[in-house]
C-alpha cells in the first residue's frame, strides 16, 4: 500500500509553513514506500533524516504550528520519545495558548498517534500518575493543565507538579507513604517523557523544563486536513513503527552523544535540548541546522515571554540609558523615565507607580545600588551610573540589537 505523507512543501493550498517563514528549509516531498522502513547498522542510517522528514509532514498534515521551528522541534521530540533511554534528562513539551480553539488537543491527539506507549489524560491524582508512571512508563499527553497545574490552583496540586518536575531527570524517584500491614515509605520511579497542553502559562519550574510551543488559532487561510483517528492511524503506524525500529540501534549511538550547544544555550536550556540536537546531529542532513535554529527561536521566544519583573527591570533600564544617552541618571530621573515607558508596567505596580524607594528595592537582588555622584553642577545627589549596571546586564539580558552588549559594557 502506497501511503503519502504531506510534507510542509506540498502545503502551498493549506497555508504552508514555508510560505509564512520563507527563510526555512523546505521538507522533501515523498512517498513513504520511497524509503527503506527500517534504518540499518547501528542507528545512524541516512534513513533518520528523511524518517523525521516524514514525522514533520505527518505533524504538519493535521496541526498549524506557531513556526516552522515549532514544527522541527516538535517532530525531535516524537523521535527522542523512542529513544528516551538514551537520555539523562527528558523535556517537557509546552503547547500552550491564550485561548481554547488553538489546536492543542489535536497535537496531543497526533501524538498519541506518533509516540511510544501513549496515555492520553485529561485529569489525574498524583497517586494514580506514581503507579502508573511505575508500572508502564508511558508517554504522558495531559491535556487542559490549566485546569490542574496553573498558579491559581497549583496548591492544590503540588505532588502532580513535584512529579512532573522531578521525572524529567532519569532516576527520579518520588517518595510516598503507603499503607500495607503497616505504614511504610516506598519509592515511585518518576521518570518519563511528558507533554502538556494548556491555556495561559504554567508554573516556571515546568516551563524550565520544556520546549514552549506557543499555539496559535488557525487563521482563515490556513487551511489543514481534516483529522480522523482511524484514517490517520494508517498514516502514523508505519511511521511509529519504523521509530520503534530505530530506537533499537539509536539508543547505544545516542548515549555517548554530547552535541555542541548553540552559542548562549547553557545549562537548563542546555540539558532541555540537548536530546533534541543529539537526534538530529545523528540524522545528518539539515537536521542539525534545523534543530538549532529551533533552539535558538524558542528559547528566545520564551525569554521575550515571560521575563521576571526585575529582569525586565534590568532590561527597560538599559533602553532608558540607550534612548538617553547618558552615562548617570539620578534616581528621580531614572523613575520618571521607566513610568513614562509606555508598554511596561512601572506606571501601575499593584495600583501605585514605582517610586525611587522601589527600584532601590527591586535592583538591589542584581547588585546595583543607587549612590551619590555628581550630576552637572549638583554633587552628592543619588542616582546610578551606566557602569553599575554592566555586570547585571551582561548576566541576565541577552545581547541588544547591535549585537554589541558584551564587548561595549565591560569597558
Amino acid at each position: 500500500m502506497l501511503l503519502h505523507v504531506l510534507p510542509v512543501t506540498a502545503r502551498a493550498e493549506l497555508g504552508s509553513h514555508t510560505q509564512r517563514y520563507p527563510g526555512s528549509t523546505p521538507l522533501p516531498s515523498r512517498h513513504v514506500d520511497d524509503v527503506d522502513p527500517v534504518p540499518t547498522g547501528d542507528g545512524t542510517s541516512s534513513t533518520l533524516s528523511l524518517l523525521l522528514d516524514d514525522v514533520a509532514g505527518l505533524l504538519a498534515r493535521w496541526v498549524s504550528f506557531p513556526s516552522v521551528q515549532a514544527l522541527w522541534a516538535v517532530g525531535l521530540w516524537v523521535a527522542h520519545c523512542h529513544a528516551l533511554g538514551a537520555f539523562e534528562s527528558s523535556p517537557r513539551l509546552a503547547a500552550l495558548s491564550p485561548e481554547k480553539g488553538s489546536g492543542k488537543t489535536r497535537l496531543l491527539e497526533v501524538l498519541d498517534l506518533l509516540v511510544p506507549n501513549p496515555m492520553h489524560s485529561v485529569n489525574m491524582s498524583a497517586a494514580a500518575l506514581f503507579r502508573l508512571v511505575a508500572a508502564h512508563a508511558p508517554t504522558l499527553l495531559m491535556d487542559e493543565a490549566d485546569t490542574y497545574l496553573a498558579a491559581r490552583v497549583a496548591q492544590q496540586h503540588e505532588e502532580l507538579r513535584g512529579l512532573i518536575n522531578a521525572g524529567h531527570r532519569r532516576g527520579a524517584v518520588a517518595y510516598r507513604c503507603t499503607v500495607d500491614k503497616g505504614v511504610k515509605v516506598e519509592e515511585f520511579p518518576a521518570f518519563c517523557a511528558v507533554a502538556i497542553a494548556g491555556i495561559g502559562d504554567l508554573p516556571d519550574t515546568i516551563l524550565d523544563r520544556s520546549v514552549v510551543i506557543a499555539m496559535k488559532r488557525r487563521a482563515p487561510h490556513e487551511r489543514l486536513e481534516p483529522f480522523r483517528e482511524r484514517p490517520a492511524r494508517i498514516l502514523t503506524e508505519p511511521i511509529r513503527d519504523r521509530l520503534a525500529d530505530w530506537a533499537t540501534t539509536a539508543v547505544e549511538v545516542l548515549e555517548d552523544a554530547y552535541p555542541e550547544m548553540p552559542e548562549g544555550v547553557v545549562d537548563r536550556p542546555a540539558d532541555v535540548w540537548e536530546p533534541l540536537i543529539a537526534i538530529a546531529d545523528l540524522a545528518g542532513d539539515e537536521w542539525p541546522a534545523r534543530a538549532r535554529e529551533a533552539c535558538v527561536a524558542l528559547n528566545a521566544a520564551r525569554s521575550e515571554r515571560d521575563p521576571s519583573l526585575g529582569v525586565q527591570l534590568l532590561a527597560d533600564c538599559r533602553r532608558v540609558f540607550a534612548d538617553k544617552d547618558v552615562d548617570r541618571l539620578t534616581s528621580s530621573e531614572l523613575v520618571e523615565l521607566l513610568v513614562a515607558l509606555e508598554e511596561a508596567p512601572w506606571a501601575d505596580l499593584r495600583g501605585q507607580a514605582i517610586d525611587t524607594r522601589g527600584l532601590a528595592w527591586r535592583l538591589k537582588p542584581y547588585e546595583v545600588r543607587p549612590r551619590a555622584h555628581r550630576f552637572g553642577e549638583v554633587s552628592g545627589r543619588k542616582g546610578y551610573l551606566r557602569a553599575d549596571f554592566h555586570d547585571a546586564w551582561l548576566r541576565y539580558l541577552p545581547s541588544d540589537e547591535t549585537g554589541q552588549q558584551g564587548q561595549q559594557e565591560q569597558h
